[in-house]
């Protein structure tokens, strides 16, 4: 039975290492807000106070970060990751973050004999709370079977997708398709409520046709019943699809799409709007629109 540790106990870290905790491993857990590490230990999780604390005591430790930067810190920075990393530790890390900075930070771990898989997730706080979320994964494979017992705790789906940083250019090709999607979505409830048509019959009509994807199973009768709270947040969409121009721009790839929805999502972050869910970006829609869904 390998020890765990988790690292940043967020909306989605939270409920994956509870999941982790609740499949037998020993998890150990950080946070910088402690009222989430109080709440996994009542559960049965013990209590650690730096990164540096888990990693060395822990066969497998996890970051769940809001971005590039955090996990720097996290891993790199005093007190991190690396000054505990000891030969054998499998770095994973579920935050969506530059592909660039997963390929350093495993080539730092490397020089320690530690192995980094990027692993960042897809499925949302349902995915997370239910167990049921996508990992796509980046680096190296047998650092990956050793840890697959644990993955099999937070989801269904497993993909070993290439070596370090290839998990994460998997994670900015699902944000380009799910920032599609959600604007698709507030553009057709929009569109149907203009023309004087009840949405909920216009999506009722269409999800079973080649219309159907899971944003349209699963967003609008929360958004019929006036339900805007996060299971993404706007404000972590739009930090996403800023990584995906960045790396689009490294590679000299045109995203003309994804550079027009990032403009609706940054426009929701100047509305207010950033703490809501992605699928929100409806609001956007509906202000140059001059409708209102509910």
């Amino acid at each position: 039975m390998l020890n765990v540790g988790y690292i940043g106990l967020g909306l989605m870290g939270k409920s994956i290492a509870r999941n982790i905790l609740k499949a037998g491993f020993p998890v150990l857990v950080h946070n910088r807000s402690r009222a989430a590490v109080a709440e996994l230990v009542a559960e049965g999780a013990t209590e650690a106070f730096s990164a540096a604390e888990v990693a060395g005591q822990v066969d497998v430790v996890f970051t769940n970060l809001p971005d590039s930067p955090d996990v720097e810190q996290v891993v790199l920075g005093p007190g991190g990751i690396l000054e505990a990393a000891h030969p054998g530790l499998v770095y994973v890390d579920n935050s969506t973050i530059k592909p660039a900075t997963a390929r350093q930070i495993a080539a730092r771990l490397s020089e320690k004999g530690a192995f980094a898989l990027d692993a960042p997730v897809s499925g949302g706080d349902i995915g997370a709370k239910n167990g049921t979320l996508t990992i796509m994964v980046g680096g190296d494979a047998s650092a990956l079977e050793k840890v697959l017992p644990v993955f099999m705790a937070m989801g269904k789906t497993v993909t070993h997708v290439g070596e370090a940083g290839a998990g994460q250019v998997a994670k900015a090709a699902n944000q380009i398709m799910v920032a599609a999607q959600m604007v698709a979505l507030g553009e057709l409830l929009v569109f149907s409520q203009k023309a004087g048509v009840d949405p909920q019959k216009v999506v009722e009509a269409i999800k079973g046709g080649a219309a159907q994807c899971w944003t349209l199973d699963v967003k609008p009768p929360r958004l019929f019943a006036g339900n805007r709270n996060p299971g993404f947040k706007a404000y972590m969409q739009a930090k996403d699809l800023n990584i995906v121009l960045e790396t689009a721009r490294e590679y000299g790839v045109p995203l003309p799409a994804t550079a027009e929805h990032t403009q609706l999502f940054q426009a929701m972050l100047q509305m207010g709007m950033g703490e809501l869910d992605n699928s929100a970006v409806l609001g956007v829609l509906e202000a140059l629109a001059g409708v209102r869904l509910d």
